[in-house]
């Protein structure tokens, strides 16, 4: 399915600022969804499929912020029939979820649950006498996983308009705060700032990580109150409009290994193709640590990314992956050593690679014929 057909190209209107909201998805953009869902539901010849995750309930309901604590579990959940949806939502958000995330049409179909319910057992017909479709099959998520994965690749028109949005603002922020920065800021201190702009903008921080000189070893590095010393690593997960963007940015020094890992980074970038397998994919890319001087097992010590969107990956490459690169399709690879690692969100489609978190303040450096991100010195 082209992500760029009539009925998928209509202009989405958005706010400024991105900010969430029911209005968010048009028509079309849920028309086609439903198509989508209608289509797994035939697959396995089943009468209804229960979403239950985030992922799947924001890609679903064009981008409706579908939790309370991000840490938790949704508060509604959707079962997607052949005769329609019906929502399933808690009963003490379900005022919230109508008036400020929900479509119309959507709010229209809302089961109101108490809140000591389950909301999945209730759209499953599990509790509380509401039935599962009538001598009909309800399956989960799980029933289906890698066709929902497939059905979430392709964006439509509306989320590519999000997801650059998104990817400014997130490349944004980094580039405030990174102006900011001295060696002598703590990481705490750097990730409270990243957090602050990244709120400002209506965008949820998933992921926060600082590494100073001293803690640039360690991959996934949480912040502590060391201090940033002559080298720093930022890290930022951000998520509106249930889309999340993932970059990686360096202050200070350049690193030794900065040139080369960019060139692994091509490697997956030139590997990563409509019609590909993530496997294929994930594997030339990998194959690019040696062919850049790396040991050629350095990919083992840490994932290389994959598939980004509505959720962090969707799913995690390897090379046992099977899932179908589509066009136009977020990634986000992330190849890194110790002291080198980066990150950005991309649009995989027939042009080619269209980096989405770009700001044009922050220093680049051309790789296989795109901008990529250098080490920003101290102000």
């Amino acid at each position: 399915m082209s992500a760029t057909t009539t009925a998928e190209a209509d202009d989405h209107p958005l706010a400024a600022d991105g900010a969430p909201g029911g209005d968010a998805a048009t028509a079309s953009e849920r028309e086609v969804k439903r198509r989508r869902i209608g289509a797994v539901r035939a697959e396995v010849g089943a009468d209804a499929l229960v979403l239950t995750s985030h992922e799947a309930l924001s890609w679903y309901l064009g981008g409706a912020r579908t939790h309370v604590s991000l840490a938790g579990p949704p508060v509604l959940a959707v079962r997607a029939a052949r005769d329609g949806d019906t929502l399933y939502v808690s009963a003490n958000e379900a005022d919230r979820l109508i008036a400020e995330e929900l479509a119309a049409d959507d709010a229209a179909r809302v089961v109101r649950v108490p809140w000591y319910e389950s909301v999945v057992a209730r759209a499953t017909g599990g509790a509380s006498g509401d039935a599962p479709v009538a001598g009909g099959r309800v399956i989960g998520e799980a029933d289906v996983a890698p066709q929902l994965r497939a059905a979430r690749a392709e964006l439509v028109a509306e989320e590519v308009d999000r997801y650059r949005a998104l990817g400014r603002a997130v490349a944004e922020v980094l580039t405030d705060v990174a102006a900011e920065l001295s060696p002598a800021t703590s990481e705490r201190a750097a990730a409270t700032a990243l957090a602050a702009g990244l709120v400002a903008r209506g965008i949820d921080p998933l992921v926060l990580l600082v590494a100073g000189d001293e803690r640039l070893p360690h991959r996934h590095p949480l912040p502590t109150e060391a201090r940033l010393g002559q080298r720093a690593m930022l890290v930022v997960c951000g998520r509106r409009h249930g889309l999340i963007a993932n970059a990686t940015r360096w202050v200070g020094e350049i690193g030794a290994d900065d040139d080369r890992i960019l060139a692994v980074e091509a490697a997956f970038f030139a590997a990563t193709r409509p019609g590909v397998r993530l496997d294929e994919a994930f594997r030339a890319g990998c194959r690019g640590y040696a062919d850049a001087g790396f040991a050629p097992d350095e990919w083992t010590r840490h994932h290389q990314g994959g598939p980004t969107g509505y959720a962090g990956r969707d799913p995690r490459a390897t090379d046992v992956t099977r899932d179908v690169v589509r066009t136009p399709h977020a990634f986000a690879w992330n190849p890194s050593a110790p002291g080198a690692k980066v990150e950005d969100t991309v649009l995989i489609s027939d042009a080619g690679v269209e980096v989405l978190t770009v700001d044009p303040r922050w220093p680049t450096t051309v790789i296989g014929g795109i901008a990529r991100p250098a080490a920003r010195p101290f102000s």
